[in-house]
């Protein structure tokens, strides 16, 4: 785990799954537009919550790019889930500025709902191929300059499935780190 402190905020960076992170109040979901289960983080997360997440969504599809809704979190043991719908990289252009405010429209999201904690996967990495240290540097930059802003939020949690994934935002994160 890596974890660096921003006016006492906390922002960490760890290696697990993103359906079993029980001291966290709100996970965000790498949705597609109809919210549907689907593979990958949305699959898992509807897989966790169970059906009843779904039946829910329906009535907030179709999203659109860099656009977030908020839901409950069922089965999960969270109390929220923030499904958010990331860029197809290259197709969704200028991909880094949907990328961006995907992750600013989720904490803004969570910060209004008055959530402290927040669990974000690594959005468009997988099928919707964002380059992972692309992506690193943009979602943890993004979150850096909003997360002092927060009146509510006081702890943003990125969760990397593999070993890859992990890897690459802690070294972007130790990156950042420096020019802070």
């Amino acid at each position: 785990m890596k974890r660096i402190k921003i006016n006492g905020k906390i922002l960490e960076v760890v290696k697990g799954d993103i359906t079993r992170q029980e001291d966290i109040e709100a996970v965000v979901n790498a949705a597609n537009a109809q919210l549907a289960p689907g593979g990958g983080v949305a699959g898992a997360i509807h897989r966790a919550a169970g059906p009843e997440l779904y039946e829910e969504c329906k009535k907030y599809a179709p999203i659109k790019v860099s656009e977030c809704v908020i839901t409950g979190a069922y089965k999960l043991p969270n109390k929220y889930v923030i499904h958010c719908l990331g860029p197809i990289y290259g197709v969704d252009v200028p991909s880094d500025k949907y990328l961006s405010k995907t992750y600013e429209n989720a904490i803004k999201l969570a910060d209004e709902k008055g959530i402290r904690s927040i669990a974000f996967p690594a959005i468009s990495t997988g099928a919707f191929g964002y380059p992972l240290k692309e992506a690193s540097y943009i979602s943890l930059r993004t979150t850096i300059n909003l997360l002092p802003q927060c009146k509510n939020l006081e702890m943003v949690r990125f969760v990397l499935y593999g070993d890859e994934a992990y890897n690459v935002y802690v070294e972007t994160l130790e990156e950042i780190s420096k020019s802070l």
